[in-house]
This record gives structure tokens, C-alpha cells and sequence, in this order.
């Protein structure tokens, strides 16, 4: 297991150890380090898929209104 050494204010020391308290710190830094790991790879995953998706639609060929309409209309048919 590795060692991570950081400094943070005060305030938020104080603030992590009261509200922890009676929990073993280690696990629950390693957990909170684990989300935010998580979050910053989903949010990675998300904007590379918008930016996948802007790019196929850059590519993409216009459809006018009425070609859309026109389609929405058959598929109500159905």
C-alpha cells in the first residue's frame, strides 16, 4: 500500500476529523479518492462522447424539416 502525503487547510482538517471521527481516516480518504477517480473518468468518457458525437454530426449530411416530418409521419402509420 502506498503512502500520499498533501497539505489542506486547516478549516477542512479540523472539519474531515470531526465529521470522521470514530472511522478510520485511511479508508475513508482511499474511498473518497476512489470517487473522485470514478467521477472525473465518467466525466472523461462523457465529453468524449459528446465530442464523438459532434463530429459525426459535423460530417453528416443536413435533413431538411420536412424530410424529418415526413418520416415522424410514416412512423406514427405504424
Amino acid at each position: 500500500m502506498a503512502t500520499v502525503n498533501f497539505s489542506v487547510p486547516d478549516e477542512v482538517k479540523d472539519a474531515f476529523n470531526e465529521t470522521f471521527k470514530d472511522k478510520n481516516k485511511s479508508t475513508v480518504i482511499a474511498e473518497l479518492m476512489r470517487e473522485a477517480v470514478e467521477r472525473a473518468q465518467r466525466k472523461q468518457r462523457s465529453h468524449e462522447a459528446i465530442a464523438s458525437i459532434l463530429e459525426r454530426r459535423a460530417r453528416m449530411k443536413p435533413i431538411s424539416a420536412e424530410a424529418v416530418q415526413s418520416v415522424r409521419d410514416e412512423l406514427r402509420e405504424w
